[in-house]
């Protein structure tokens, strides 16, 4: 997948995973994948790092 192609890719599933939420949804949704974000930057410096 091309860098764009990835952009878009994201982009629209933000897109669709936020339709019709509210503002404190949209706070959890933020919460759990910053969680994620967090997770796995540590998991994988830890492991090739």
């Amino acid at each position: 997948m091309q860098n764009c192609e990835f952009i878009t890719f994201i982009s629209i599933l933000a897109c669709t995973i936020a339709k019709d939420k509210t503002q404190e949804e949209l706070n959890i949704l933020s919460a759990f994948f910053n969680q994620l974000r967090r997770y796995l930057s540590n998991t994988f410096s830890t492991k090739y790092g």
